[in-house]
Formats: C-alpha cells, sequence, structure tokens
C-alpha cells in the first residue's frame, strides 16, 4: 500500500514536470488572497485612522435648543446659565465632567479696506479642547481675559485669507485690530483648520453677549463631556433627566431640546467600514472562486491526460485510495503554492504601500496587517484545493483499469 509520503512524492514529482502549467493555474490563487490581505488590511487602517482622529469625541454629547414649536404647544425655551450650572452639580451628573456653553451668530469683520462676513462664537476656556482643535499662530484667551469679558478674538483661517490674503504670514496678523461689527477686537490666534467651520472668529463668551451677540444669559449650545466612552448613555441618561427638571418637561415627546451622542454616529460609522471591508473582501475572494474553478478544471485534463499512466498503475496493484491521494495531493499543492505566494505579496504591497504611498498622498489610510485575514486567506486557498480536486481526484480513481489501458 503506497504511504502519503510516497503520494506526496509523486505529485510533486508530476507537478515539477508541468512546471508552467502549474505556475499558471495557481496565478489566480496568488491574485485572490493577496487582494483579500491587501483590502482586509486597507479597510483596517481606515478605521484605526478615524478611530484615533475622532477619538477625542467618543465621549461628547452636543445639547442644542430644539428649533420651533414643541408638540404640547408653544415655543422652545431657550438653554440659560441656570441649564448649565444643573449640568455641572456632580451630585445630580456624577458621570459628566465637563460642560463647555457657547453662543452663535454671524457678524462682519472688517480689517482696514477688506470687509467679510464670518460666523461668531462665544466660548469659554475649554472649549478649544472640548471641539479637538488646536492653534495655528498665537494663543487661545485665557482665563482672565475670559472672566474680563476681554476684546480678543481667535480666527479660523480662511476668515484670515479673505481679509489678509490667502498667503499672509499667519504670525503677522497676530496683535492685529479687526472690527467685529462696531467693536474693535485684537487678534490674538489662528485656529487649526478643520475643513468645515474656517470662516469663523471665537471671542470670550461674555464679550459675545456684551459686544455682539446680546441674548442675557441665553446659550445656544452645551458641549458635554462624559467621564470616558464606556459611561456616554449614563451621561446621556443624567443631562436629560435634569433639563427635564430645568424645563419643567414630564413626557419625553415634549422636549424642547436635541441630544446628539458622538459615540452612536463613531458607532454607526465604525459598522459600515466593517461592512465595506467584509464586501470588498468577498469580491477579492470571487478571484479565489475563480482560481479554484481553474485549479479543476487542469486536474481534469491532467486526469484525462494520465489515464493511460492511471490504467497501468492500477494493473500492477495500486489501490483506488492511492490514486486518489495523489491527485488530491496535487490539487492541495498547486492552491498552497498560490496561497503562500499570494500571501507574501500581499503583506509586501500592504506594508511596502504604506511606507510609500503617504509620500505622495499625505492623507492615505496605513494599512494595518493582521494575523486574521492572512491565516484564513491561505486556509481558504487549501480548502479550495481539496473542493476543486475533490472531484477530479474521485474520477482519476474510479477509472477501470481496462479501460484506462485502451484509452487512446
Amino acid at each position: 500500500m503506497m504511504s502519503l509520503r510516497e503520494s506526496f512524492r509523486m505529485a510533486l514529482h508530476s507537478l515539477r514536470g508541468n512546471r508552467l502549467r502549474t505556475l499558471l493555474t495557481s496565478l489566480g490563487i496568488v491574485i485572490g488572497v493577496a487582494a483579500v490581505i491587501i483590502l482586509v488590511a486597507l479597510g483596517d487602517g481606515v478605521q484605526a485612522g478615524l478611530d484615533a482622529q475622532f477619538s477625542r469625541l467618543a465621549n461628547q454629547i452636543n445639547i442644542s435648543r430644539a428649533d420651533g414649536s414643541v408638540p404640547s404647544g408653544g415655543v422652545a425655551r431657550q438653554l440659560t446659565d441656570e441649564d448649565v450650572a444643573a449640568l455641572r452639580n456632580r451630585a445630580l451628573a456624577p458621570d459628566i465632567v465637563s460642560v463647555t456653553p457657547s453662543t452663535s451668530g454671524s457678524a462682519a469683520l472688517t480689517a482696514g479696506q477688506a470687509q467679510e462676513r464670518a460666523s461668531v462664537l462665544g466660548a469659554t476656556l475649554d472649549y478649544l479642547d472640548v471641539s479637538a482643535r488646536g492653534m495655528a499662530a498665537g494663543q487661545w484667551f485665557t482665563d482672565a481675559q475670559e472672566r474680563g469679558n476681554a476684546k480678543v478674538v481667535v480666527l479660523g483661517q480662511q476668515a484670515i485669507g479673505l481679509l489678509w490674503g490667502p498667503t499672509v504670514n499667519l504670525d503677522k496678523v497676530i496683535g492685529s485690530e479687526i472690527r467685529v461689527n462696531r467693536t474693535t477686537f485684537r487678534v490674538i490666534g489662528v485656529l487649526v483648520p478643520d475643513g468645515q467651520q474656517d470662516n469663523l472668529a471665537i471671542v470670550p463668551l461674555g464679550a459675545s453677549r456684551t459686544y455682539l451677540l446680546g441674548n442675557g444669559d441665553e446659550v445656544d449650545q452645551i458641549i458635554v463631556k462624559s467621564v470616558d466612552a464606556g459611561s456616554v448613555n449614563q451621561a446621556s441618561t443624567e443631562l436629560t433627566d435634569i433639563l427635564d427638571h430645568q424645563h419643567h418637561i414630564t413626557s419625553p415627546t415634549n422636549r424642547d431640546f436635541n441630544v446628539h451622542v458622538f459615540q452612536s454616529l463613531l458607532d454607526q460609522r465604525n459598522q459600515f467600514i466593517g461592512f465595506l471591508t467584509v464586501f470588498t473582501a468577498a469580491i477579492a475572494a470571487i478571484s479565489l472562486v475563480v482560481g479554484g474553478i481553474g485549479v479543476a478544471n487542469i486536474m481534469l485534463v491532467s486526469v484525462t491526460e494520465r489515464t493511460r499512466e492511471i490504467g497501468i498503475r492500477k494493473a500492477v496493484g495500486a489501490r483506488n485510495t492511492a490514486i486518489l491521494k495523489q491527485f488530491l495531493i496535487e490539487a492541495v499543492l498547486v492552491t498552497g503554492f498560490g496561497g503562500l505566494i499570494g500571501v507574501v505579496l500581499g503583506v509586501g504591497a500592504a506594508i511596502g504601500g504604506g511606507t510609500i504611498m503617504p509620500m505622495f498622498i499625505p492623507s492615505f489610510p496605513v494599512p494595518i496587517v493582521t494575523i486574521r485575514p492572512v491565516v484564513i486567506a491561505f486556509a481558504v486557498s487549501l480548502l479550495i484545493g481539496v473542493i476543486a480536486g475533490g472531484y477530479p481526484a474521485n474520477r482519476a480513481a474510479r477509472l477501470h483499469p481496462i479501460q484506462a489501458l485502451r484509452y487512446e
């Protein structure tokens, strides 16, 4: 009885005798395995990049006034400093660590002869941190400037470009005086662009109420931070209960404020990226199926070409299991060889692309290669070999020796 080692040696000898056909047959497997690894690595890289970018917002909750009237009738109440103070009460909201109010509106900015309209934001000292923005030049206003309603302003870069031109040196703008509506403010800083709200002027909250927007103790938005991402739901429940009490709301349908939880948006985004990664990997896996069909086709051709050889082996005593093992091992060797090359190419391309592409495209996500997709892709290539080689191997094993010897 032929041992597994002998079957393996004969299968390897047969594949060596047809090197070009073996290489071309395994090409579909190579492409499929490499494509799966590369696409999954890209998907993981995109998700990791977005997680790093938005992780600071994972425990952020935004509160704003509801537009229009409430279902029970009447106009929605405005958010006020009293609401802010209630939310800062740790006895009522133990899962809330910071509460940042702000006011918003629009105003005319004038620098010399240039005049443009921009959004105006009245903010507190910790606004820069909770909004995950940075300073490109100058500095943020100080606690003393906030408490003293100082007439200082931090500008977005789009506003800078509109007033002084897109090529102006940001450091030279620092210390300049501009008029916001009819009041003169001193520029003390410039924000790093975020691509969304750059035509912006930020002043201390008290200064916005005193000189620009008025509205007494009203606020337009409250940014709340929970202890961590895991306590967002508890913090959301606490702040909702507090504001319901503050606004005398007895039914959730009559709430005159909106609560936006960023964590839910991040979870939805991660779910979408995960689905997209699986979808693209599934498309890449189609080439594995095509490669498997190619392996099955070539194995059938091989059985036909070697019919007389099979007849001779059976005539001298070879059993069906020996023939079956040889052809099945040939198919698994072809797909395993292709899978191994695909793993090397896929991992190499992912790592190389993550090193080279950011040099040309700064925002290109760095692919992250993990062991799981590599193992799964290689295991699937071996499984395809078993499936694709199963029928041809069984067909070879069931050939009648007399009919096989007579085959021309």
